[in-house]
C-alpha cells in the first residue's frame, strides 16, 4: 500500500473535472464508495471528499451476526472500510422482524476494503493505491472522457401507498398515540418504477446538482446501486467522541431572501416540528447513554434551523464520550436504527412500522459511510435517495414524516411530496396511480 499527495496545480484539468473524470473512471469497477459534502458549512463538518473502489468482493460479513461479523473485521487490519447498515439490522439489535417485499435486494450489510481510494481536497489530492502505481491511476483518470449527461425519457413513477391509504394510516397512528402505544412515529411510503434503464453515476451527479447536501453518496455495490443525497448525519465517532445530528423539522425554501427568513422562522416556532423534535432529542440522548461515558452526553444545539437547496430543516446535535470499555461496533449497535427515522419509543414504532408499511425498507433509513484505519467512523442517514437494482431494472425511492396526534393526514402527505420534489425532477418523472 503507497500514498501519495499531489496538488491539483500539477495536473492538466481542473479539480472538478479531475472530480468527473475519476467517478467516471470508478464506474468501471464492481464496488465503488463516493462520499461528497458540496463544501457546504455544517457542525461537525459534513462527509469527507472520497471515493474509493475494488476490483473484488465485499467482506465475507455473516448477515445473520452482522455487527460482530463487522467487529471481526475491524480487528483483522486497520484499513478503510465503505459500506453501509441497512435497515433491517433492527431485528439483530431488537427481537423485531421483516416481511414486507423488498424488489432491490441490498444485503442486510455490506463492506469492502478498497484497492484504491482518493480524499479530494480544495488544492490536492490524496491517493492510496494497493498493487498499481500512483502514477498508472491518474494517467488512467485522465484518460477516461467525462461522463455523459443522462437523458432520460419520461418516467412513469408509480405511488406503492395512493393518498387514501396513506391518509387511513396516519389516522391509524394517531389512534395508536391516543392509546399510548407510540408518542411518535416515522411513516414512509414507496415510489418507484420498474423495467427502467439508467446510467446510475449520470443521474446520480444530476441529483447532486439539483440537490447538494453534506452527506452526499454514491455506492456500487455490482448491480445495484445508491444514489444519495442525504442531508443528515447518523453517527461520527472521532477519537473518543460521538456525535448524533438527527433531523426532525421541515419547510420548503421561499423564493425570495424575506420569505425564505420568515419561512424559517415559522419552522422555528412550530410547535408541532419543536416537539417532534424535542422527542427524537431525547430518545438519541438515550442511545448515547448506553455507549457513553456517565455524564458526558449533552445537547450541543437543539433546534438549529439550516438551509439547503430543496428545504430548510430543524437540526440538532448531541454528543458524548464513547466508554473506555466500547468499541465503535457497540456505538453502532446502541444508536442503530437512528430514531429520526423511527419514533418513539424506538421498538413499538418499529413493530408498527412493519404493520402500516408495504415495502420494507432495505437500505432506505439504513446507514451509508466509511470507517477509517483508526476506527473512526461517519454515517449519514439513508434519505432523499435513489436506489436501482440494474438486474431487476427496478427503480425505488421511499420519503416519509413523523406522525404526531397533532399530524393533519393532508399535511403529511403534503410534506412528502415535498421531499419527493427533487427527485421526481432529477427523473423527469410523471406519477401514476399504483
Amino acid at each position: 500500500m503507497h500514498t501519495s499527495e499531489i496538488c491539483l496545480s500539477k495536473i492538466p484539468v481542473s479539480g472538478n473535472e479531475f472530480r468527473l473524470k475519476a467517478l467516471n473512471w470508478a464506474a468501471q469497477y464492481p464496488l465503488v464508495a463516493y462520499y461528497q459534502n458540496n463544501a457546504i458549512p455544517y457542525p461537525h463538518h459534513g462527509f469527507q471528499h472520497l471515493l474509493a473502489v475494488s476490483a473484488g468482493k465485499p467482506l465475507p460479513l455473516n448477515q445473520q451476526e452482522s455487527f460482530e461479523s463487522l467487529r471481526n473485521e475491524i480487528r483483522k487490519q486497520d484499513s478503510l472500510l465503505c459500506g453501509y447498515l441497512s435497515y433491517d439490522l433492527k431485528n439483530q439489535v431488537e427481537k423485531l422482524s421483516s416481511h414486507n417485499s423488498d424488489a432491490i435486494g441490498f444485503p442486510l450489510i455490506s463492506f469492502f476494503r478498497p484497492e484504491i481510494h482518493i480524499y479530494i481536497n480544495s488544492s490536492s489530492i490524496n491517493i492510496t493505491v494497493t498493487g498499481t502505481t500512483t502514477q498508472s491511476v491518474i494517467n488512467a483518470i485522465l484518460a477516461t472522457p467525462l461522463p455523459e449527461t443522462e437523458k432520460l425519457p419520461t418516467l412513469k413513477v408509480k405511488q406503492r401507498v395512493s393518498p387514501e391509504q396513506y391518509i387511513g394510516n396516519v389516522e391509524k397512528i394517531r389512534k395508536h398515540i391516543l392509546e399510548g402505544n407510540v408518542y411518535e412515529l416515522n411513516y414512509c411510503i414507496e415510489f418507484y418504477a420498474e423495467s427502467v434503464e439508467i446510467s446510475p453515476l449520470p443521474l446520480y451527479l444530476a441529483l447532486n446538482e439539483a440537490s447538494p447536501t453534506p452527506f452526499s453518496g454514491f455506492l456500487k455495490l455490482e448491480d445495484k446501486y445508491l444514489l444519495c443525497a442525504s442531508p443528515e448525519r447518523f453517527l461520527k465517532k472521532s477519537g473518543d467522541k460521538l456525535i448524533s445530528q438527527p433531523i426532525k423539522g421541515t419547510i420548503r425554501r421561499g423564493t425570495t431572501p424575506e420569505e425564505d427568513a420568515a419561512l424559517q422562522d415559522q419552522l422555528r416556532h412550530d410547535e408541532k416540528e419543536l416537539a417532534e423534535n424535542m422527542m427524537i432529542v431525547d430518545l438519541v440522548r438515550n442511545d448515547l447513554s448506553r455507549a457513553c461515558a456517565t455524564g458526558t452526553v449533552q445537547v450541543e444545539e437543539m433546534f438549529g434551523i439550516y438551509g439547503f437547496r430543496q428545504v430548510s430543516q430543524m437540526i440538532s446535535t448531541i454528543t458524548g464520550n464513547l466508554k473506555p470499555d466500547q468499541d465503535l461496533v457497540d456505538a453502532l449497535q446502541c444508536t442503530f436504527p437512528m430514531g429520526s427515522m423511527t419514533g418513539a419509543p424506538k421498538i413499538s414504532a418499529m413493530q408498527l412500522i412493519e404493520e402500516l408499511e408495504d415495502t420494507r425498507r432495505g437500505l432506505y433509513s439504513g446507514a451509508f459511510g466509511y470507517i477509517t484505519e483508526n476506527q473512526d467512523c461517519d454515517f449519514n442517514v439513508v434519505i432523499r435517495s435513489l436506489q436501482y437494482n440494474a438486474s431487476q431494472k427496478y427503480l425505488s425511492f421511499m420519503v416519509g414524516s413523523a406522525i404526531t396526534y397533532d399530524s393533519e393526514p393532508k399535511q403529511e402527505y403534503a410534506e412528502c411530496l415535498l421531499k419527493a420534489k427533487a427527485i421526481l425532477q432529477v427523473l423527469n418523472a410523471c406519477m401514476t396511480s399504483k
